[in-house]
């Protein structure tokens, strides 16, 4: 059971790196569209790609808290 936490946690780590990645890869391909392409939409609707990154991330923690207090 304690290997089983320790990988919701190392998941809930990348997820939040992943996340990170890909909300400035978004946001910077925006303000690129933005300046050269002729975007209307503002730079910060990139950030509407971190809400499932965090409800994914928010699972793990909460698995990881239930594994944990099902192991004491």
């Amino acid at each position: 059971m304690k290997k089983l936490r320790i990988l919701f946690i190392i998941m809930a780590v990348l997820l939040s790196d992943i996340m990170c990645a890909v909300v400035a890869y978004a946001y910077r391909g925006m303000l690129c569209g933005i300046n050269h392409l002729g975007y209307s939409s503002p730079a910060e609707v990139a950030f509407l790609y971190a809400i499932p990154f965090g409800a994914a991330i928010l699972v793990c923690v909460i698995l990881a808290s239930f594994v944990r207090r099902k192991v004491k």
